[in-house]
């Protein structure tokens, strides 16, 4: 009995010394990377492609920030310049036929309506982003709001 004792210690202590080497060369970290070393460095995937379309995307819950339907690589975003604004302010909306940023982008956080765009609301890629060709990385169960659904 004393044999199959010692044996079964030996297994489990070389089991669990393969898991700590296994932790060792990761940092006990797991993650979408898969088994990586920590300090190796795999090639980047290719960019993916953005996905243009003529009509805007549907929305999945109430009060949903639009999805970006185009490119916008190569956007100016600074202090100084807003290049969506270029299309869908209200002043340059019907020339270009882009859709009109709400008027909840002209009030200021008390309500106070402004003549130019919110500060708060200027950086538009804090709330709205472009669709790429991608698939998800996480499967998911989400569905629309039923009143949304089409």
């Amino acid at each position: 009995m004393k044999p199959s004792v010692l044996t079964l210690v030996a297994l489990v202590s070389l089991t669990l010394g393969a898991v700590q080497v296994s932790q060792a060369n990761t940092g006990g970290v797991k993650s979408l990377r898969g088994d990586t070393e920590l300090s190796s460095q795999d090639a980047a995937d290719a960019l993916k492609g953005p996905v243009d379309q003529d009509k805007p995307y549907a929305s999945d819950y109430v009060f949903q920030p639009p999805l970006i339907p185009h490119k916008i690589r190569h956007y100016e975003m600074s202090l100084n310049a807003n290049k969506c604004l270029a299309c869908h302010s209200w002043k340059n909306a019907r020339d270009s036929g882009a859709t009109k940023i709400s008027v909840t982008h002209y009030q200021a956080r008390d309500g106070e309506v402004l003549a130019d765009v919110s500060p708060r609301r200027y950086f538009c890629l804090q709330c709205h982003v472009p669709q790429v060709d991608a698939e998800p990385i996480v499967n998911n169960t989400f569905e629309r709001v039923e009143s949304l659904r089409q």
